[in-house]
């Protein structure tokens, strides 16, 4: 495993995140709490606003993260931003038109405190003869599997490097209702970008808003097809991010069976289920129904993540937070921060703070051992097997 600013060269498998500790002074000893320590007093809007606070700028390189968390100044909740220093659901380009320069979206995530970002392709880009930007304002033009946007993703990463932000390349071509031609085109990667692809998707399992689009969705016989290409990512220890929508307001669990039959047929891969299975068709489940279907999955396979991105996820949990903050300091270690942003061209750095700082609300109100492993990063780290370390909290 190679570490450098930039592209990450990477492997391993995914492992549960050390216990927060505590720390009054940078360079002291560490002192385990007897228990979590309840969640900090921070700045930001009132639980359900939709106003967005001023950017905090980040006093932290990625070079901090690097050394280990005795040696790093403790993270004082109290003035320090509550957003996510890992965005490991970011988009560098739309389904269709023009996209952010690259120089602009470097800048971008070092100004809003990002250091680590996995650089997610569509998988879906619409029809090449289509002006559209966004598969929703153009439905029947096609939006379908495609290699455009990692190739792109990848060229990019390798001519525009920040020495403050780590960026994770993904896989995203992968078409799961037709999964035959897969391995064959990871081998085209390959050759063409060696070592450089450490993580894949996001890929749609179920995703009903494509359905006016002409995607196809995974089926329970194509899902026994993948063995061959999940083979390949749980040798190389990469990790994939399924977007698998539960269902929707009329059927909330309609869609339930493709993910249980995905991990019970790879429980072995390292599998992040995107947003929690929400999607803006599914808005009044029911949080306890909701919970209860992913605390039995998290139990069931210790190699599950959830990745909160998405600000669907914020406009359905803020209502009942409550119960969503108790269950992610009940699993602290199987939680992934993210913005789920796409930076076509017509949107602005303002837009993505407001989606970062959206998306990360929730971390207001973890305990301090959760905010340590999620919001700073640890999950992260250890599910990539980096050489990096979050600081502890301040006390």
């Amino acid at each position: 495993m190679v570490r450098k600013a930039g592209i990450m060269i990477l492997g391993g498998i995914a492992i549960l995140a050390a216990a927060c500790t505590g720390k009054t002074n940078p360079g002291s000893a560490a002192v385990p709490p007897s228990a979590p320590a309840p969640a900090a007093a921070t700045p930001g809007p009132p639980v359900g606003s939709t106003d967005v606070p001023p950017l905090v700028p980040s006093k932290r390189s990625l070079a901090s993260f690097a050394q280990p968390s005795a040696a790093q100044a403790c993270f004082d909740r109290k003035s320090e931003s509550y957003t996510g220093i890992v965005d490991a659901h970011f988009h560098p380009r739309p389904f269709g038109g023009t996209a952010m320069s690259p120089a602009q979206v470097v800048e971008m995530l070092d100004k809003t405190g990002v250091r680590f970002v996995n650089y997610f392709g569509i998988g879906q880009s619409l029809d090449m003869a289509s002006s559209c930007t966004y598969y929703l304002d153009c439905p029947g033009t096609a939006a379908l599997p495609s290699i455009k946007n990692d190739f792109v993703n990848a060229q990019e990463a390798k001519v525009t490097p920040h020495p403050n932000l780590n960026i994770v390349l993904s896989m995203t071509f992968m078409d799961l209702a037709h999964p035959e031609g897969i391995v064959d085109t990871i081998k085209l990667y390959d050759r063409e970008f060696p070592g450089m692809f450490k993580w894949a998707g996001e890929l749609n399992v179920m995703k009903q808003a494509l359905m006016n689009n002409r995607a196809e969705p995974a089926t329970l016989a194509s899902i026994d097809k993948w063995a061959p290409f999940m083979k390949i990512l749980r040798e190389r220890g990469i990790p994939v991010t399924l977007h698998s929508d539960l269902g929707n307001d009329a059927e909330p669990t309609k869609f339930v069976p493709l993910m249980k039959h995905i991990l019970a047929k790879y429980p072995d891969n390292k599998i992040v289920w995107a947003h929690m299975g929400l999607s803006k068709e599914l808005t009044k489940m029911d949080p306890t129904q909701h919970i209860d279907i992913m605390k039995k999955a998290l139990d069931s396979y210790p190699n599950l993540m959830l990745d909160i991105s998405w600000d669907v996820l914020y406009n359905s949990y803020h209502q009942y937070g409550l119960d969503f903050i108790a269950f992610f300091n009940a699993y602290p270690d199987r939680i992934l921060n993210g913005s789920d942003f796409v930076a076509a061209g017509n949107k602005t750095p303002e837009q993505y703070w407001k989606e970062l700082e959206i998306t990360s609300r929730v971390n207001r109100r973890l305990d301090d051992n959760a905010f340590r492993k999620i919001a700073l990063g640890e999950n992260y780290f250890r599910l990539l097997k980096l050489e990096y370390q979050a600081p502890e909290i301040c006390h």
